[in-house]
């Protein structure tokens, strides 16, 4: 199959688990199986009418030259017909339903699923995958419980219909065309298989493949500006190769499948049809009665077929069936206590008591015995260099972890011991990457506290000193900000989520770099909305910035995970310590 996928391949699961895991999700359509099984009697035995007046047409008409029974058999014909079509109509749309309304509830639930889990499982997995399994797996889910299942029905009552017809009209010849049976099933059995791994290969060729995409499209600004274009292509075109192939096996596969079990259908129909002249030559069998006889074979080889083909594609789904099992069997990093303590609204004291926390597989923790207190109402500055771990000191006062040693606390208790949304109703968050969705400046702000009316979301675009260009843009409020905020500037995207921030009216406020991207001019007009936001709550500024650090009541600075300086900035600059020399070394461009 060429290069090994960028996606690693799902756990094989049996098809009994798969049914014991997806079955749940039937409930509330369950009702609705009835009328389909109801269709799938019914509709096999409008055929069979059909074919029966096909034979009493040929030996007492045609042959007798006779046409008064023509006068009755047309109209039966074509009201069988209408019948047929209202059947097949009723039987499309409820099995459809059926089938939709699985998908509804599976899709829904795994995308759910996905949003409760915690920060680590994104940034260890490729978001295109991910994306790959909530959408092109779980329609092949349904294939493999609703569809597959259907459809085996049907064959079943359609081959119990049309194979007892056939005994009722000659038994011997319903043996003879029998023999070819067990042929269809060990064709299918040996080919299932070799379709069950091209097809596992194939799932995950496509995860890989949307990986890919994913990342390079959504960092095209980049690939663009370092022409990094051939390599990308280069990459896709790797993915895209190893799909090819699964697939070309996969076809190869059906394609030999097809002529085979053809030429086993063939055989049985010619061996019937030989016996079936000897017959009609000695009298013992009419010339309609052996045209019905034939047409009832290829009704009867149709289910027969059907059926040894529903293994390939009860094996082709199962691959993507594993796939989404093992999603679902992703359990979040951090978990809410059973017995959580709810708060209204917490005072704003947050506290790091001798905090240790590595992430899964680094060799060393991104931070060592990091104790500090911010009182309600104080502001304390984070700084150190890159890697200091002042961005994971975010990610753990927002719950995204939890320490391996010591406490993150709010109001005197762990967060560990509280409600999970209460811990992040508690925070606003201003990021380093301002992060805007493609919808209405207004829905952006609101996205703070979805409950805001028209007047608090124009008071937060005001104290933000957004109001004035908001209202300058096509269609104001209303107006579409496009993908990631990209017909705005970044000084424009910043305060948007700085009104989203002051919406939200969070006790805490946690901002991880909030002039970074920005000009000097930006940087500076952005401070003032700033100071509003930050007035009367506990902030915990993250910042290289001395422009965002130098209202800090309190600085703490980190170096390799640990703390190295703490204290009033006053103190630190006396020091002549770490702070101090940063101090100096972006003194000329804060002041430039």
């Amino acid at each position: 199959m060429g290069q090994v996928p960028v996606v690693a391949a799902a756990p094989p699961v049996s098809p009994r688990e798969v049914f014991r895991r997806f079955w749940p999700y039937t409930r509330g359509g369950r009702r609705w199986l009835v009328p389909v099984v109801l269709l799938s009697l019914t509709a096999p035995a409008v055929d069979a009418a059909e074919l029966w007046l096909f034979k009493i047409l040929v030996d007492d008409v045609l042959v007798t030259r006779e046409l008064r029974p023509f006068l009755w058999i047309a109209p039966a014909f074509l009201g069988l017909v209408v019948c047929s079509g209202v059947l097949g109509f009723a039987d499309e749309v409820t099995s459809t339903w059926v089938g939709e309304r699985f998908l509804l509830a599976l899709r829904c639930d795994v995308f759910r699923h996905v949003q409760g889990l915690s920060l680590g499982f994104f940034e260890r997995r490729r978001l295109g995958d991910v994306l790959s399994r909530v959408t092109g797996d779980v329609d092949a889910v349904e294939t493999f419980l609703l569809s597959g299942v259907a459809d085996a029905l049907y064959y079943v009552i359609r081959l119990a219909v049309f194979l007892g017809l056939l005994c009722y009209l000659r038994w011997d010849l319903t043996l003879v065309s029998l023999a070819v049976v067990p042929l269809f099933w060990g064709c299918a059995r040996h080919f299932s298989r070799l379709i069950k791994d091209a097809s596992r290969e194939r799932r995950q060729r496509t995860g890989s493949l949307s990986a890919i995409a994913e990342e390079s499209l959504g960092n095209v600004v980049l690939v663009q500006a370092y022409n990094r274009q051939g390599w990308e292509a280069h990459r896709f075109e790797r993915e895209s190769v190893g799909r090819f192939r699964a697939t070309m096996t996969a076809a190869r596969i059906r394609a030999v499948y097809a002529p085979v079990v053809e030429f086993v259908e063939v055989a049985g129909g010619l061996a019937v049809l030989g016996l079936g002249t000897w017959e009609l030559a000695r009298g013992r069998l009419t010339l309609g009665g052996l045209l019905v006889f034939l047409a009832l074979i290829g009704k009867l080889y149709g289910p027969v077929h059907g059926l040894s083909g529903l293994g390939t594609t009860f094996y082709a789904a199962s691959a993507s069936a594993e796939r989404i099992i093992e999603l679902l069997d992703q359990r979040p990093q951090v978990a809410e206590a059973p017995h959580a303590r709810r708060i209204r609204r917490a005072r704003g004291a947050v506290e790091f008591d001798g905090v240790w926390f590595g992430y899964p597989g680094a060799a060393a923790p991104a931070l060592s015995d990091v104790s500090f207190r911010v009182a309600p109402g104080e502001t304390l500055a984070l700084v150190g260099a890159s890697g200091a771990g002042k961005s994971t000191v975010a990610k753990l006062q927002l719950r995204f972890y939890d320490p391996d040693r010591g406490a993150v606390r709010l109001d005197g208790t762990d967060l560990r011991e509280l409600c999970l949304t209460d811990v992040r109703d508690s925070v606003a968050v201003l990021l380093q990457e301002t992060l805007v969705f493609h919808g209405t400046v207004r829905e952006n702000i609101a996205y703070g506290r979805p409950s805001a009316t028209e007047a608090e979301i124009v008071a937060a675009a005001r104290a933000a000193d957004a109001h004035e260009f908001v209202e300058r843009l096509p269609e104001g409020y209303d107006t579409l900000v496009g993908q990631r905020g990209r017909t705005l500037s970044g000084g424009q995207c910043q305060r948007l989520a700085i009104a989203r921030a002051m919406i939200r009216d969070a006790p805490v406020l946690l901002l991880d770099e909030p002039t970074a991207g920005l000009d000097i001019r930006s940087g500076r007009r952005i401070m003032e909305p700033l100071r509003r936001l930050m007035a009367g709550r506990t902030t915990v500024v993250i910042s290289h910035n001395l422009l965002t650090v130098r209202d800090a009541t309190r600085i703490v600075v980190l170096d390799h995970g640990r703390v190295v300086e703490d204290g009033a900035p006053a103190d630190l600059l006396g020091r002549e310590g770490p702070y101090a020399r940063l101090h100096r070394l972006h003194a000329g461009a804060v002041l430039s």
